[in-house]
C-alpha cells in the first residue's frame, strides 16, 4: 500500500499536487520525498528528456540550488547534496500509480486552464460558446514487451490550451469505450462540450453527458448503422454551406464545407442537429482531388451554436492530433524503450504535463523550447513558478 507525501509550507503549485500521489516505495530508507522526485523528473523533461535514463542524467547534472528548489533533500550525515540516481527515478516511475499520477497532473493544468462557467446554467450562444474537450487515444507503440502488448491510453484535452486535463489506461481485454466515463467522470463537464470521434458515439455516452449538464460533437460513421443511413438520407442538397475554408500547407491544399441541418427525430439521444463535412484535398501542383464525407450529431441547438462555431469544435479536437505528434516526434513516444510496469504510462503523462506548460505560455516551437530548457537547468523550474534559493 503506497504512502503519500504530506505537503510542506514550501509546496506550492504543482509541487503540491504531486505530493498527493501514493508513494510505491518503503518508507524504510527512503530519502527523497516522491513529490520532489516527480518534479525532477518533470524538469528533465521540460528540458527534453527522453527516458528514465536521460531524467536520472539530467538530475545528476543539475546543480545544488535547482535540486534544493525542487525539495531533493542533503545527506543528514554529511550535509552534502545528492541527487537522486537514476534506479531510483526508475523504481517510482515503474510502480507509479498511473490513475493518481494522472488525476494529480490533470487537476494542475485544469487549474492553468480553467473550466469556468457562470454560476446560472444558460445555454450558450452565438456570442459564447462553451468550453470544449476533445477525448481520443494513442497507443504509444515501443510500450510493448515480450509479456504484454502496448498500453492503449484515453485521454480528455482542452481545445484551447490543448492541456491533457484526464488520462486513463484502457484495459487490454476491454476498448475505449469502458473507460469513457472513467475519463470524465472526476472532470467539472457542466457547460462544456465533448468531443470524441465515431467510436465514442454511444448512446450510454451521450445520457450521460447530458446528465452531467454537457452538450456533445461526435462523429458519425457505419458502427451507428441507422444513424448513419438516416444523415446520409437527409436533403443536403438543399442546406446551404454554413461554414467554409480552404488551407494550404505541409504539400497539401484542403478544402472543407460544413452544413448543418436542425432536424427532428434523429435516432440519437437528445441530438438536434445533424452536420455534414465534405473535406477535399489534394497535393500542391496536382490536378486530382479526394473527397471525403464525414457525418456528425450534437445536442447543441441552433441558437446554441452556430455553424461557425461548430467548425472550430471540429478543427479544435483535431488539435488532439498534433498533441500526438509532438509526443511521436519531438519526444520519440513511439520508439521509446521504456516497457516496464507503468513507466510507459508515467511517460506519457509527463510529456503531456511539459507540453500543456508550455502550451500555457504560449510556446509554439516545442522542439526549440525543449532545447532552450537544455541549456540552463534554471529555465524549467520558472515554467512551474519555482524559484532557486
Amino acid at each position: 500500500m503506497g504512502h503519500r507525501d504530506q505537503p510542506t509550507p514550501a509546496d506550492a503549485g504543482l509541487v503540491a499536487h504531486l505530493a498527493t500521489v501514493p508513494d510505491p516505495r518503503d518508507r524504510r530508507g527512503v530519502r527523497h520525498r516522491l513529490a520532489s522526485l516527480l518534479s525532477v523528473a518533470v524538469c528533465a523533461v521540460l528540458a527534453g528528456a527522453r527516458s528514465l535514463t536521460a531524467i536520472g542524467e539530467w538530475a545528476a547534472d543539475a546543480p545544488a540550488d535547482v535540486l534544493t528548489a525542487l525539495g531533493v533533500r542533503a545527506d543528514p550525515l554529511t550535509g552534502i547534496m545528492r541527487a537522486p540516481d537514476e534506479s531510483t527515478v526508475r523504481r517510482v516511475l515503474v510502480g507509479i500509480d498511473g490513475d493518481a499520477l494522472d488525476g494529480a497532473v490533470g487537476a494542475w493544468l485544469a487549474g492553468l486552464s480553467p473550466m469556468s462557467a457562470p454560476p446560472a446554467i444558460e445555454p450558450p450562444t452565438p456570442r459564447g460558446p462553451w468550453p470544449a474537450i476533445a477525448v481520443d487515444g494513442k497507443t504509444p507503440r515501443g510500450s510493448s514487451n515480450q509479456t504484454t502488448g502496448p498500453i492503449h491510453l484515453l485521454a480528455a484535452m482542452h481545445h484551447t490550451t490543448t492541456a491533457v486535463l484526464g488520462q486513463v489506461a484502457v484495459d487490454a481485454k476491454r476498448n475505449e469505450i469502458t473507460a469513457f466515463r472513467p475519463l470524465l467522470q472526476p472532470l467539472e463537464l457542466t457547460r462544456t462540450v465533448i468531443t470524441a470521434d465515431a467510436l465514442h458515439t454511444q448512446r450510454e455516452h451521450a445520457e450521460f453527458l447530458v446528465a452531467n449538464r454537457a452538450a456533445y460533437l461526435v462523429i458519425v460513421k457505419r458502427n451507428q448503422p441507422q444513424l448513419y443511413r438516416q444523415l446520409k438520407a437527409l436533403p443536403w442538397r438543399a442546406v446551404p454551406v454554413g461554414d467554409h475554408t480552404r488551407n494550404r500547407g505541409h504539400g497539401r491544399d484542403e478544402i472543407r464545407r460544413l452544413q448543418v441541418l436542425t432536424t427532428p427525430g434523429l435516432q440519437f439521444p437528445h441530438a438536434v442537429q445533424a452536420l455534414k463535412i465534405t473535406r477535399r484535398t489534394k497535393p500542391i501542383g496536382s490536378r486530382r482531388w479526394r473527397t471525403v464525407t464525414v457525418y456528425a450529431v450534437t445536442n447543441l441547438s441552433a441558437y446554441q451554436a452556430s455553424p461557425a462555431h461548430l467548425a472550430d469544435y471540429l478543427r479544435g479536437h483535431w488539435r488532439i492530433e498534433a498533441l500526438h505528434h509532438i509526443r511521436d516526434v519531438t519526444y520519440g513516444e513511439d520508439a521509446s524503450q521504456v516497457r516496464t510496469g507503468t513507466g510507459p504510462r508515467a511517460m506519457a503523462s509527463l510529456r503531456n504535463l511539459a507540453i500543456g506548460i508550455l502550451r500555457h505560455y504560449g510556446v509554439t516551437n516545442t522542439a526549440k523550447a525543449l532545447r532552450h530548457n537544455a541549456r540552463d537547468a534554471h529555465r524549467p523550474l520558472a515554467f512551474l513558478g519555482i524559484t532557486t534559493p
